[in-house]
């Protein structure tokens, strides 16, 4: 079965990242015996990414550079701000559990959008959060392997992802 629209895509894989001085570095390992699946068709990968998989078959290698344009985009010093502390209170008291630095925590933008901030320091100013995307500015360099290739069930086209084992429970 090859890679085409409406396949349930499992793949292994290493990724390296360059932030334009470092070079290539190891960032990210996907292993066979725990493979990331995705639904081809459905923009839940960079389209450069499912471009170079899309005709191969389980057991083809693949290798994949995509620019930073064509990933996560530049860093912007402008999505980091400050949140004061209480609007982190929850009934009244500091949740300990949640203001911890490195813990990403989904948010809501002032529209309303679901958004994920990273928490970068916590001083007497707020809660300083970083809003880019956590590989913005960096190009990828993936290097893996087609682990399986299935046809996606309609439930799985119509809700445009690939649900586990036993289905998938909104």
């Amino acid at each position: 079965m090859i890679v085409e629209k409406h396949k349930v895509v499992s793949i292994c894989y290493d990724l390296k990242v360059d932030n334009g001085e470092t070079g290539m570095q190891p960032w990210e390992n996907v292993p066979e015996n725990a493979p990331f699946m995705f639904l081809i068709g459905t923009d839940s990968v960079f389209p450069k990414f499912e471009e170079a998989l899309i005709g191969k078959s389980a057991g083809d290698s693949f290798s994949v550079f995509i620019d930073f344009e064509n990933a996560y985009g530049d860093y912007y010093e402008e999505r980091k701000t400050i949140i004061p502390k209480s609007n982190f209170k929850q009934e009244g008291k500091k949740n300990q559990d949640l203001l911890k630095v490195g813990k990403v925590i989904p948010m809501q933008d002032d529209k309303g959008n679901q958004i994920k901030g990273e928490i970068t320091k916590i001083d007497y100013l707020g809660v300083h959060m970083d809003f880019n995307p956590p590989l913005a500015g960096y190009d990828l360099s993936f290097e893996g392997k087609i682990v399986a290739v299935r046809d996606a069930d309609p439930e799985e086209i119509s809700h445009g992802h690939v649900h586990g084992p036993g289905g998938h429970h909104h």
